[in-house]
């Protein structure tokens, strides 16, 4: 964990995602710049708000799934955002007590609430990584305080890569990411689509806020797989994947996928 004097400067000009974010789920720690993207994407988008509730709905139903069916006991969640209800480390620990979890981030307003996400049951441990989703280096090298890379992972990637524009350098940083892993580990992943016209102009505004966020087609997102062995249903709507056949659509779309 980084120290506090080494804690990088926080600033409240800047909009972050990991406070709107926040904001949309009903949260309390974000600033009035978070809050005027949030709201001037509401205003073209306001199914914004729902459809984070749903990818954070599809987060708990994943973690289940991999702590329970899957019988996995570590945890690498990149882009961990601010803390709220159903954190990974408490839907595993719920079901696997013995759960290990590293959470990377690098909002220093997140880093200030991490003593919130290190309280891990006593079977098992948290730790928090301040690093950036492309310093693969320093993810892995400080993961490995926690983690046991020769026993499988379940890496989780929940709405971070919409951050890196360009296709190849995206795909490039999941594949380092999954080569650090061994075989029998996960890749659990969803991120935003362009699917309506709603949320691209959603998208848009945000952009224009200095809130950046790139969507991307239900084929792209499918790309993030190659290589993997797609649990069922496969990459679908958030609000699809193993849930009530009746849930409403939703423009983010996400899987899992095993490394052989």
């Amino acid at each position: 964990m980084t120290a506090d004097n080494d804690a990088p400067q926080l600033d409240t000009s800047v909009p972050h995602s990991a406070r709107v974010w926040n904001y949309w789920l009903g949260g309390k720690d974000n600033y009035a710049v978070d809050r005027e993207v949030g709201d001037s994407v509401l205003e073209v988008f306001p199914a914004i708000a729902e459809n984070a509730r749903a990818c954070r709905a599809f987060l708990v139903r994943v973690v289940t799934y991999l702590a329970g069916d899957a019988g996995i006991r570590q945890f690498l969640d990149i882009g961990t955002g601010l803390p709220t209800a159903n954190n990974t480390h408490e839907v595993a620990q719920r079901v696997a007590p013995a759960s290990r979890i590293v959470y990377v981030d690098n909002d220093p307003l997140v880093l200030v609430h991490a003593r919130a996400l290190l309280s891990s049951g006593l079977e098992g441990a948290t730790d928090y990584i301040d690093a950036d989703l492309r310093d693969t280096a320093t993810i892995h090298r400080e993961a490995a305080r926690t983690l046991d890379f020769d026993q499988p992972i379940a890496l989780m990637l929940m709405g971070i890569l919409g951050h890196v524009g360009d296709d190849d350098e995206a795909l490039a940083i999941v594949k380092r990411l999954v080569d650090l892993l061994p075989s029998g580990s996960y890749l659990a992943f969803y991120d935003g689509t362009d699917t309506s016209e709603k949320i691209v102009e959603g998208a848009k505004v945000s952009s224009e806020g200095g809130h950046t966020y790139h969507l991307r087609s239900p084929e792209r997102i499918a790309r993030f797989f190659d290589g993997l062995e797609l649990v069922d249903p496969g990459v679908v709507t958030v609000s699809r994947w193993r849930a009530d056949a009746d849930a409403p659509h939703h423009d983010s779309y996400g899987g899992i996928g095993r490394k052989p």
